[in-house]
């Protein structure tokens, strides 16, 4: 059996644009946020959603700890909390931001939309946990709606991204005899 080359998949996956979240929550008295592109919508009835963080970090410690969370979608203009909340900031100060109370969770104000989740579930998911919250309030923000978007592992804008032209593909495409076939039972 070869071995799974993790850098190969993360590349991979890494082609898919995403969007940039902050998740938040109240423990011990304090917020614990965490910056998050592991989020997606769930369910429509009842409303859930989910994000994913790695069992390592204190999020991950601690989210056994909460009974609700905040998921915060941040603006284009927000990328330098993006990076303070992943815990990749560099500079001696922290940048500007401020947590406002959205039924009972710390929201990220300025960010382009929050939810207010309570938790529903958690699972495992190998080294991260899978973190189910039923959706109990939403904050969307004010225009200008842009969010912040990552791909290929860096900060991109939709904008930059609309401006590459795809490859036509129409022009070397030989189409490829398909026969079907048909049972009745």
């Amino acid at each position: 059996m070869t071995q799974f080359d993790s850098k190969l998949y993360r590349q991979t996956v890494g082609r898919f644009l995403t969007g940039v979240t902050v998740v938040a929550c109240e423990v011990e008295g304090g917020v614990q946020a965490m910056t998050a592109n592991s989020f997606t919508s769930l369910s429509l009835d009842p409303p859930l959603l989910l994000f994913c963080p790695a069992k390592t970090t204190k999020t991950g410690q601690l989210i056994h700890r909460a009974s609700s969370f905040s998921v915060n979608i941040l603006r284009e203009e927000q990328q330098a909390l993006s990076t303070f909340f992943a815990g990749g900031w560099k500079e001696a100060s922290q940048p500007p931001y401020r947590f406002v109370p959205l039924e009972g969770v710390p929201r990220l104000e300025g960010s382009l939309a929050s939810l207010a989740c309570a938790i529903h579930q958690i699972h495992e998911g190998g080294d991260h946990w899978i973190v189910v919250g039923r959706v109990t309030s939403i904050h969307q923000g004010i225009e200008p709606l842009r969010p912040l978007a990552f791909h290929l592992g860096r900060y991109t804008s939709l904008q930059s991204l609309a401006t590459s032209p795809a490859p036509d593909l129409y022009e070397s495409f030989e189409p490829v005899p398909v026969h079907y076939h048909y049972q009745s039972w």
